[in-house]
């Protein structure tokens, strides 16, 4: 499966965003992870450097500890977060390929922030509902990050609402699916009509969701944000 557009639909306004805006400022060691993840044959499901700037900000104005990245791929994100997060902070992320992980991992250790994460190789549903058993752990998390399967992320939600404190925030990636969620269906390229879909039926689910506000933002590949109300 190839990348998907940018949604601006224009390259070369991405560009002149990236290197405006967000590479002169993005940290030494994100930046040698995804130049890293670059080569990778799967590079291009690496978070989007302006989606992470984004999520940077997020995470400074919740003060957020204690979060939970479902997906990690080469750990973009999950790096960026520990990164913001303040030492004594919290990332449990999963996911169940650790080969990909360990790309990222030197970058992580380089940048002095390890300890922050406890990466569990798994699916993410059975530790979600292993952890929802904890009553500790109720509407304890002040913020979920969520780039994974695309056909489970209302059932992701599900379990993230027990999980996430009122308050807190809930980010799902690739919610626009390269903007194919606008298009006719018989536009759309065969291999990314499954994940359309999936994207369609999430983001008709989320916005008939009561429990959160939300927000989607064309940045990256689509990120729906969602504050927990109640």
């Amino acid at each position: 499966m190839s990348s998907n557009p940018v949604i601006l639909q224009s390259e070369n306004l991405t560009k002149y965003i990236l290197e405006t805006s967000v590479y002169p400022r993005e940290e030494e060691t994100l930046k040698e992870l995804r130049n890293a993840t670059a080569s990778h044959p799967w590079g291009f499901m690496g978070a989007a450097p302006d989606a992470g700037q984004l999520m940077t900000l997020l995470l400074k104005l919740l003060n957020a500890k204690k979060t939970i990245e479902v997906g990690v791929f080469t750990g973009y994100s999950l790096l960026l977060t520990a990164l913001t997060i303040p030492d004594d902070g919290k990332i449990i992320a999963l996911d169940p390929d650790r080969e990909a992980y360990e790309i990222g991992l030197p970058f992580i250790k380089k940048a002095g922030v390890e300890h922050k994460i406890d990466f569990i190789e798994s699916p993410a549903l059975p530790v979600l509902d292993k952890l929802i058993e904890d009553p500790s752990n109720k509407e304890s998390f002040d913020f979920a990050f969520v780039d994974a399967d695309k056909d489970n992320y209302w059932n992701y939600h599900e379990r993230l609402l027990k999980l996430v404190k009122i308050g807190g925030l809930i980010i799902y990636d690739n919610t626009l699916w390269g903007g194919t969620v606008a298009w006719p269906e018989e536009d759309v390229p065969a291999p990314k009509r499954k994940f359309r879909q999936a994207a369609l039926a999430f983001n008709k689910a989320i916005a008939d969701d009561s429990c959160v506000e939300i927000s989607a933002v064309s940045i990256g590949d689509g990120f729906t944000i969602c504050r927990r109300a109640h």
